[in-house]
């Protein structure tokens, strides 16, 4: 047994070993551009005055100008430039970086969420998969789902639709909260190259990105696999493909060590475990349970409130919030079209459904109702961004200047996100198929 936990112990270290990370990164070809006399990385471990997190964000406010652990920072200023910027290999020191004609300068496409530090140059030495892990990535952040969850519920099955927030919602709650409990820092870089930086000021152990690319995909193939009629199969085969794209993504943009990424998928297979028996009874409850909008909104505001008090503000707490207020908006908008008789999923005697055969018409119908209702949804983002952080600022006295220092404030940030995101929740659910209806294209 004492031999058993020695490996054990053993083959996790060296899972969570950052060079790792980085032999995987030269291989796909990521190369970065380290300065000569690299800071000492952070070695992810908090000190008991200072917590990781704020650690980690002192280290990358301080080093802000210099960028996040890819290259040296020159003379003067690197150019604001996110994503490829050109074929030209010309090192930051103005050497020749490569001679291969198939090389490009990037840097991060988005800016770190905490700090604003948009990170350094590195060099691709193999667009493909850069191109395709940056879409692995971004299948596992926001503005995928305010794609994804619209169309199904829109144009595929309102159910699995319904079902799938339910999943994501908490799934990712219980990810955010147990990295705020384990609170183990990104890979260190260098060695590791950092092709992302927006996510990394926050903890890393499990991955959620690699939690949501497993539930998504595995629980789209549980609720769809016998109610439409599909080989098992191709079902299986995408949801593996899926996930093990997020999954590997993450190791490529430097974000995870591939232990956090292994205990991610692992993990997200436990909650789907839960999930599976008992999907079905949450859905029927939020829908017809006399008392299901008080336990929706005590439930998903309670448990925000614990995830919050976690540790100091960061990203994930920001998701946190977000996803259980969209879970909170789309589960009041279920109940609420039950009451009014607007839910109408086919009866269980038309099971197995089948896909319809494509027609112009159809797809014509369905890409309306797709952009006609992701533009209701991002405008009423929008607007409730807008009203509601000047709202909150007022209402607690805090100057509104600064709006990235007003939100690290849970009295700022907490409602901020349920009040918008339920609203987008709930106009995914309730109104936006109401105004199919109307407009005729229901």
């Amino acid at each position: 047994m004492a031999n058993f936990v020695k490996t054990f112990v053993q083959i996790c270290n060296y899972l969570q070993d950052p060079e790792l990370v980085a032999r995987f990164q030269h291989f796909c070809g990521v190369e970065g551009t380290f300065p000569d006399a690299p800071n000492a990385p952070d070695s992810g471990v908090s000190e008991p005055d200072h917590p990781g997190l704020r650690k980690r964000v002192q280290q990358g406010a301080q080093s802000s100008d210099a960028g996040v652990g890819n290259g040296a920072a020159g003379d003067g200023p690197t150019p604001q430039v996110n994503g490829m910027l050109g074929d030209d290999t010309t090192g930051p020191d103005g050497s020749s970086a490569a001679a291969d004609s198939e090389t490009t300068i990037a840097k991060p496409l988005r800016r770190n969420s905490l700090t604003g530090d948009s990170g350094q140059e590195f060099l691709i030495h193999n667009k493909f998969l850069f191109y395709l892990f940056t879409f692995g990535t971004e299948l596992g952040n926001e503005m995928f789902f305010i794609i994804f969850f619209p169309f199904v519920l829109w144009n595929i099955d309102a159910l699995v639709s319904r079902r799938l927030i339910v999943v994501w919602a908490w799934n990712l709650f219980v990810g955010q909260s147990t990295k705020d409990m384990i609170r183990w820092s990104r890979p260190a870089s260098p060695p590791v190259v950092k092709v992302e930086v927006f996510y990394n000021s926050e903890y890393s152990m499990p991955s959620t990105h690699a939690m949501t690319g497993t539930a998504l995909p595995f629980c789209l193939f549980m609720l769809t696999y016998g109610r439409w009629q599909y080989p098992f199969l191709l079902g299986f085969c995408v949801a593996l493909s899926w996930s093990v794209l997020v999954c590997v993504s993450r190791v490529y943009m430097g974000m995870h060590s591939v232990l956090e990424v292994i205990t991610g998928f692992l993990y997200t297979l436990l909650i789907l475990a839960f999930f599976q028996p008992n999907l079905g009874r949450i859905d029927n409850y939020y829908m017809m349970g006399s008392y299901a909008p008080l336990m929706i909104v005590v439930s998903h505001v309670g448990f925000g409130l614990v995830a919050f008090s976690l540790d100091s503000w960061s990203t994930s707490r920001g998701d946190t919030a977000q996803a259980l207020g969209t879970g909170a908006g789309a589960a009041l908008a279920s109940h609420v079209n039950y009451l009014l008789g607007l839910q109408l999923d086919p009866p269980l005697s038309s099971l197995p459904l089948t896909l319809p055969s494509l027609s112009v018409s159809l797809v014509l119908r369905s890409m309306l109702r797709f952009f006609i209702g992701v533009a209701v949804l991002l405008v009423t983002r929008m607007i409730m961004k807008a009203v509601t952080i000047p709202f909150l600022c007022r209402l607690f006295g805090l100057p509104m200047d600064d709006v990235r220092q007003a939100r690290q404030q849970m009295k700022v940030e907490l409602p901020y996100r349920y009040i918008v995101y339920s609203v987008v929740g709930f106009s995914c659910v309730c109104f936006v198929p109401l105004l199919f209806k109307i407009l005729g294209l229901a």
